[in-house]
């Protein structure tokens, strides 16, 4: 039997930001010209250098070294998910989630092995325990 996720958005709340990135998640996000999304993403480039994600062409994608979720528009990270909301029932929704990072696609605290369902308090996970 599979977890249910029930939208609480607590592993959002706590793990949403300061997480590494990819540059597959970047190459959609480039070509469709997501700046809206890029704008929140710090890069650090194969000379060192860090950079604002909506700077960021296709050619660039081959230097890109690192990727980090999320910072503000100045280039200061987050200590939260830009992305996270909440409908009027209370439940989390995430306002990217069809173009949303690997990282944030594959996570779900039932499947973590080192106790992170525990430290969320996942309500999926009071269910039945990993």
């Amino acid at each position: 039997m599979e977890q249910v996720c029930r939208q609480c958005g607590r592993c959002c709340e706590r793990w949403g930001w300061g997480q590494p990135g990819t540059v597959t998640d970047l190459v959609p996000w480039v070509r469709a010209g997501r700046e809206d999304i890029l704008r929140h993403v710090s890069v650090r480039l194969s000379g060192g250098r860090w950079v604002s994600g909506d700077s960021l062409r296709e050619g660039d994608l081959s230097s890109v070294v690192a990727v980090r979720y999320w910072q503000d528009t100045g280039g200061r990270p987050l200590r939260y998910c830009p992305f996270l909301g909440r409908r009027d029932d209370g439940l989390a929704y995430y306002a990217i989630h069809a173009v949303r990072p690997a990282v944030c696609r594959e996570y779900a605290p039932w499947n973590c092995a080192d106790g992170d369902y525990l430290q969320v308090k996942c309500p999926a996970c009071r269910d039945r325990v990993p």
